[in-house]
């Protein structure tokens, strides 16, 4: 089971989370992290964040990454945007 934990903060609480599972053992990990991103973003009703270089370098090293303004075409009205992979397939 791959599970990702989508949280959105301002003013350094979290306003806002949602967890995703993903069961497809077809995809790869990417591919899962993807789809539950756009999953969250969907029902969260926000534009789905640019992934840049700083993100993949983040996420394997910390399970983890951040997406502020400067990773949005539209403007946010939180201060940044976080996932987290809680369990991953082994």
């Amino acid at each position: 089971m791959f599970r990702l934990w989508g949280k959105l903060y301002k003013n350094n609480k979290i306003i806002t989370d949602m967890v995703v599972e993903n069961n497809a053992p077809s995809l790869s990990k990417e591919d899962k992290i993807q789809d539950a991103v756009e999953e969250i973003c969907y029902a969260l009703d926000m534009s789905k964040p640019l992934w840049l270089l700083n993100n993949t370098e983040e996420m394997p090293v910390y399970n983890k990454t951040s997406f502020h303004q400067d990773h949005f075409m539209e403007s946010i009205d939180f201060d940044y945007f976080e996932i987290e992979i809680i369990e991953e397939d082994k």
